[in-house]
């Protein structure tokens, strides 16, 4: 099978400018990169007047969390993203010590899926026998693995503990994982020592892979990213802070937090991901006052039994628009999903807080939702940092936006987006044949054209075609070399 790409603008990912070439693709790879004129192809894609780039690469996208797995697939591939590296903020599909999905409750329904999986190469060997629709990677997450160990109620590990979650982390390394995640923006990891991070961290020290980290508080982060950056000095990894987003109530220190990742960036291999939409996603858990920080999950669900405590509870519930609040998942409530907290409010007859405190008892603490309330002027002002990575953060059309902005050359230059995503997240993830276009490279590649994305090439084939999407299963399974 054979596809040739003739007269497009191609824009390689490496960061150089577009220049006018054909691109000739051979079952799944690049063959050849020049002027073809009198080539026969199988199939013949005329790129004139459009673009040609890399797929997408997105580092933060959580579609890894919903179950029946990968089920938003249309969306991210319409977008042009062809990778997606998940096991984000804590969570992963994989290692899982007792072959339970427990860590992601929060989210899904586990009765949906069957897992017949234990280590992440089993779990990466199961998706190798699956149909995925893009490619693939993860990261180990803390929580996941920190739960099976100590449960969901936190407290802190034994010294055999720790050795086995050292343990369990390096096999998974070993096995292909691109990297480590936390989420300590969490009730049940909030409270992790410093002392378990830095031996955790260690095992990365010398394989040289990414360590997503989340802010513990979105509303003060100046502190969390003075230990991050310091951490990335100490250890020298690559640290991706994945919620670092301005909010109404945060500017201030948001500000001050992308002028010291700058400040450091000669020492420090620390970057911040965003994203150019409106809302920003988190778990309900998260507008707990703060008067139960640090309480695990029974704790405060038996709490909210008490009417004194109800009363007092609803009180402390941050200033919020009820119609800027987003229902995306509650397990076992599937019905719930894209009503507005109004919505639910006044199908009910309740205030606002009063709606919320129904829907924490409701749901046992397991609701994803999007809040409106972030800056997003200022977080496009951004996009041309050179510490700034694009994600989807779980948003629909995010990329599409992005390229948007890019195109109309505002905030930075087109071959400067394509490069933040694709060459350089596949140079730090260490993705040694995506990510670019090159000769012997994997051909996954986008051409967009007035805005629009026309074709998605996955892997050699054609996913998307002339704007339509294809339903063809062409992803695959991605492995780290270690």
């Amino acid at each position: 099978m054979t596809i040739l790409i003739k007269n497009v603008q191609l824009i390689d990912g490496s960061g150089k400018p577009a220049e006018k070439s054909d691109v000739l693709i051979k079952n799944e790879r690049i063959s050849a990169i020049g002027s073809f004129p009198l080539y026969s192809a199988n199939e013949i894609i005329d790129g004139r007047g459009a673009y040609l780039s890399p797929g997408f690469i997105d580092i933060k996208n959580s579609c890894d969390r919903y179950l029946p797995i990968f089920n938003n697939a249309k969306e991210n591939i319409l977008n042009g993203i062809t990778t997606v590296i998940g096991g984000q903020s804590g969570f992963s599909l994989a290692p899982l010590l007792y072959g339970s999905l427990e860590s992601i409750e929060e989210f899904s329904a586990l009765k949906k899926i069957n897992v017949n999986w234990h280590s992440l190469k089993e779990f990466l060997s199961v998706l190798d026998k699956k149909s995925i629709y893009f490619n693939f990677g993860t990261l180990a997450g803390h929580t996941t693995i920190r739960e099976a160990l100590a449960g969901k109620n936190f407290r802190h590990l034994s010294e055999n503990e720790l050795r086995v979650f050292g343990f369990v982390l390096v096999r998974a390394l070993k096995d292909g994982a691109f990297g480590f995640s936390t989420g300590f923006n969490l009730e049940q990891t909030k409270n992790t020592p410093y002392e378990e991070l830095d031996f955790l961290i260690s095992r990365l020290e010398n394989i040289k892979l990414i360590y997503s980290a989340n802010v513990k508080n979105q509303k003060a982060p100046l502190s969390s990213v003075k230990e991050l950056i310091e951490l990335a000095k100490e250890k020298r990894i690559t640290v991706i802070i994945n919620n670092l987003n301005p909010l109404s109530i945060n500017e201030k220190q948001y500000d001050e937090a992308i002028a010291l990742i700058n400040k450091n960036s000669h020492e420090a291999d620390i970057y911040f991901t965003s994203s150019p939409d409106d809302y920003i996603p988190l778990l309900i858990q998260e507008l707990l006052p703060e008067n139960l920080a640090g309480e695990n999950k029974n704790e405060i669900m038996n709490k909210l039994e008490d009417r004194s405590f109800k009363k007092e509870t609803i009180k402390n519930f941050p200033r919020i628009k009820s119609e800027n609040v987003i229902i995306t998942g509650a397990p076992g409530h599937e019905y719930l999903a894209g009503k507005s907290l109004k919505q639910y409010s006044e199908n009910r007859n309740l205030t606002i807080n009063e709606a919320l405190f129904n829907l924490m008892k409701l749901t046992n603490l397991k609701t994803s939702l999007t809040l409106k309330n972030k800056k997003t002027k200022k977080a496009v002002k951004n996009f041309s940092n050179d510490r700034c990575i694009m994600s989807s953060d779980g948003e629909e059309n995010s990329f599409k936006k992005f390229l948007d902005l890019a195109q109309s050359g505002k905030i930075l230059s087109l071959e400067s987006a394509i490069y933040k995503i694709t060459g350089l997240l596949s140079y730090k993830l260490g993705i040694n044949d995506r990510g670019l276009i090159k000769r012997g490279y994997f051909a996954d590649m986008v051409v967009f054209r007035d805005k629009e994305i026309r074709e998605v090439i996955l892997n050699g084939k054609r996913v998307v075609k002339d704007g339509e999407f294809q339903n063809i299963p062409a992803g695959k399974a991605l492995r780290r070399k270690y």
